[in-house]
């Protein structure tokens, strides 16, 4: 089997690796090829990776190349982990909206429109390589934000494609420890947009049934969970469920606007933390993953990534929590929306099962936010200030009509660079 990883300078391909390199009997991994344009990155990072194969004793090869064309050329799976324009870029997303007292993210709000605007046009071109290159039957896994609006961008253009978060896996770790059980016999009724999800139910494998057990971890674990997604226990005990840490921008808008006025932003401490893991993967005594990587995020993502891919490729009819089609599973939805749920996982194709009728208050935002990401996306499409003006305004961080007008400004002012149509 041969995977590339476009993006693969990122210091993120370690964490990759080591779930390559631990769980190497659900993946026999071949070749890896480790695409990205910035050369010096990947000699730090493709270095380190050797090394862990190496005292892993991973029989695959690790390759390296700037080129998209050399990496993808014969791929089973290529994954998708990239960042147009950087931290720079980031930074700029977390901050420019603060300018009209909106929160500043990257995934989300104006943020999230700006990175979606430079990457999903990128993206496309890459898939188009790999449509040509890769083998026939060979699957794009999307990893790079926003996830939701790029999976669609690909799935809309005929690409053999599936988004995955790992803000599922996390909290199935989470709940398997509160409840002092095996992650593998915890399943989760997670439902919603990408970043925009809240766990209905959390099923727990007994004697051959499964039990919705998320009752008993409201009713003995609130004020914790209450602290790991930091909003209030009352909320979650109002909606009897458990919503992402992303809902914060939405439920505590305020309180997370002087948050992050008052603070440095997440991208400056993303490139101090980026410094120095690359530092670190300098050493060539350096043979594990720092400690220092989680820090970087991105929690579990090897095990998401390793257990999607097995499924994919050997047709182990599994569940696992994907971005894929709506078709009919949120019927408040468009049939070709993405959203974000359980899935049955197999090489033929992904099915998902029902997931029964939400509360209308998800209902609402959940609808109000898949407007915007299909503006985004028209706007990402197909360019000009009119379709990111519409976009910006329809997002519920924005609706205000100056403000959205300012912040179409503001995002194009610094991201002109990256958008072809602007310049």
């Amino acid at each position: 089997m041969k995977v590339a990883v476009v993006g693969g300078g990122s210091t993120y391909t370690p964490e990759l690796v080591d779930g390559f390199a631990r769980l190497r009997h659900l993946l026999p991994i071949e070749e890896l090829w480790l695409v990205d344009p910035d050369a010096s990155r990947l000699e730090l990072v493709s270095g380190l990776s050797r090394r862990i194969f190496s005292k892993a004793g991973h029989p695959g090869r690790i390759m390296t190349t700037r080129s998209i064309e050399e990496g993808v050329s014969d791929a089973d799976v290529v994954l998708l982990q990239l960042r147009v324009g950087g931290q720079a870029a980031r930074q700029g997303d977390e901050t420019f909206p603060h300018e009209v007292c909106c929160i500043g993210q990257e995934t989300t709000g104006p943020g999230g429109l700006a990175k979606a605007l430079r990457t999903v046009p990128v993206v496309l071109g890459i898939a188009e390589t790999v449509r040509k290159r890769a083998k026939p039957d060979a699957w794009i896994i999307d990893f790079t934000n926003p996830v939701g609006i790029v999976t669609r961008a690909l799935l809309q253009a005929g690409h053999r494609a599936v988004g995955l978060c790992n803000v599922a896996i996390g909290f199935q770790r989470r709940f398997a420890a509160l409840l002092d059980m095996d992650h593998h016999d915890i399943s989760l009724l997670h439902v919603g947009l990408n970043h925009l999800t809240w766990e209905l139910g959390v099923g727990l494998r007994t004697g051959g049934t499964s039990l919705d057990v998320l009752p008993r971890i409201l009713d003995h674990h609130l004020e914790e969970i209450a602290q790991e997604v930091q909003l209030p226990a009352s909320l979650i005990s109002l909606q009897r469920a458990v919503p992402s840490y992303y809902l914060r921008y939405f439920y505590a808008h305020d309180q997370v606007l002087r948050e992050q006025r008052a603070h440095p932003s997440r991208a400056e401490a993303v490139m101090e933390v980026e410094r120095a893991l690359l530092e670190k993967y300098a050493d060539p005594a350096l043979d594990v993953k720092p400690e220092e990587l989680s820090l970087r995020g991105g929690a579990y993502y090897s095990e998401a990534a390793v257990d999607l891919m097995a499924s994919l490729t050997s047709d182990r009819g599994d569940t696992r929590v994907v971005n894929v089609l709506n078709e009919g599973t949120l019927p408040f939805l468009p049939d070709d929306h993405v959203i974000e749920v359980p899935a049955v996982i197999g090489s033929g194709g992904i099915t998902v099962p029902p997931v029964g009728a939400l509360p209308d208050d998800i209902v609402g935002l959940i609808s109000h936010v898949a407007s915007y990401e299909r503006l985004a996306l028209e706007a990402a499409l197909h360019g000009g200030r009119d379709r990111v003006a519409r976009a910006m305004l329809a997002h519920p961080l924005v609706g205000q009509h100056d403000k959205a007008e300012k912040l179409t400004d503001l995002l194009l002012a610094a991201n002109g660079e990256h958008l072809a149509w602007a310049t």
